[in-house]
């Protein structure tokens, strides 16, 4: 699936040339072929513009050094039995779980051709991973794919739980709570893969390229209506054995697959202050029609022992623990409403231009045994050249 996205993104505009090339009087060749790839482009980026508000630069590649920044954070919701934590009664305790990411630091370089482009970072800070992305974007279209895989081994954990116990306060809820870092010997493993794109029904006067990937310039104010979709897919995985605690602790879950397709339709406004300056602010709520998910649970000999009470050395000796597998659950969620939300702040002199932008999306699901929610959010600084 992923590489088909890949193939087609990169295809794009090749297909869309296909009936020109045939037709007209193009030099023959693969140098043909490429200057009229360049020429396609070219026309599509200013097609039905209106060139007081947007300007196509007579430069049209990009080279662009940037840096960014990344957090994951992953809440659970789920019902445990009260007994497995020493109540004598049988209410259950409500398990809440939450775990946040590193803020990672990365650097890389995005190079392109009136928006058409791909760019790799890696990782120089917080969490070990890379991010590949993919862009093509148009007058009044746009399709962007990022790529990220990452792993962490100190994660920021949140434990709430509440309960009753009908000895200590049969009338007034017992609580359970703990935070701070948390140090796994095997680290958690993350890929997450994002497509998304839009539509805007002002493109003629608004453009959404000027302000993230700065392939033509916005020259005043103008805002859009837009349609868009997104899908979304993401592994979190953590399951060795000697991740037994941690497992027990997220109520048995030692690795989640998320699937999720989202349609919407929202505002953007690109704002003009002064030359060279540009502001922009979108949101786009977005009703998540296909939500799937699988969870993977596992059983221990070190939970077993901490039920039983048993006092033998197996809590010491981590390289004894053994999970074994207990069930695996392939859910279909209700329909949810996402959130996609940026900003972006450009600054253009000359053939140089600097950019950040930040983006946040919220990704929630539930079934009848556990629901939750992933916050994805990352801000990206940027200094190009066009050539």
């Amino acid at each position: 699936m992923r590489k088909a996205i890949i193939v087609l993104l990169c295809l794009t505009p090749i297909f869309s040339f296909a009936t020109e090339m045939t037709n007209g009087d193009n030099p023959k060749g693969v140098k043909g072929l490429v200057s009229g790839i360049g020429r396609f482009i070219d026309s599509m980026t200013v097609r039905g513009v209106d060139p007081r508000y947007i300007e196509a630069p007579q430069k049209p590649w990009q080279v662009i050094a940037n840096g960014n920044i990344s957090q994951s954070d992953l809440k659970l919701s789920s019902l445990m039995n009260a007994q497995d934590f020493g109540s004598d009664t049988e209410e259950y305790l409500k398990w809440e779980p939450r775990i946040k990411t590193d803020i990672s630091t990365y650097a890389g370089l995005w190079v392109g051709y009136r928006g058409y482009g791909i760019g790799y970072s890696w990782n120089v800070g917080g969490d070990k991973g890379r991010i590949l992305t993919f862009g093509a974007t148009g007058g009044s279209y746009g399709v962007n794919l990022r790529i990220h895989a990452f792993e962490n081994n100190e994660p920021e954990v949140n434990i709430f739980g509440k309960y009753y116990d009908e000895e200590e306060s049969p009338d007034e809820p017992m609580y359970l709570s703990d935070k701070g870092g948390y140090l796994l010997l095997t680290p958690i493993n993350v890929r997450t893969l994002m497509l998304d794109g839009y539509y805007l029904f002002n493109g003629k006067r608004f453009s959404y390229s000027a302000a993230y990937d700065q392939s033509v310039i916005q020259k005043r104010s103008a805002g859009s209506v837009m349609a868009g979709f997104m899908y979304y897919h993401s592994h979190i995985k953590y399951d060795t054995d000697v991740n037994a605690d941690f497992i027990f602790m997220m109520n048995d879950i030692g690795a989640i697959k998320q699937w999720q397709a989202s349609v919407g339709a929202g505002y953007a406004y690109n704002l003009v202050p002064c030359k060279g300056l540009l502001i922009n602010a979108m949101a786009m709520p977005m009703l998540t029609f296909y939500n799937r998910y699988k969870v993977w649970r596992y059983d221990s000999n070190l939970k077993q022992g901490i039920l039983a009470e048993d006092d033998e050395d197996i809590y010491d000796d981590l390289l004894e623990w053994k999970i074994y597998p207990e069930e695996k659950s392939d859910n279909h969620g209700k329909m949810t409403v996402n959130i996609d939300a940026r900003v972006s702040l450009t600054y253009q002199y000359r053939q140089f231009f600097f950019n950040v932008y930040g983006q946040l999306n919220r990704f929630p699901y539930k079934d009848k045994k556990v629901k939750g929610r992933l916050y994805d959010w990352h801000v990206n600084a940027a200094v190009g050249i066009r050539l």
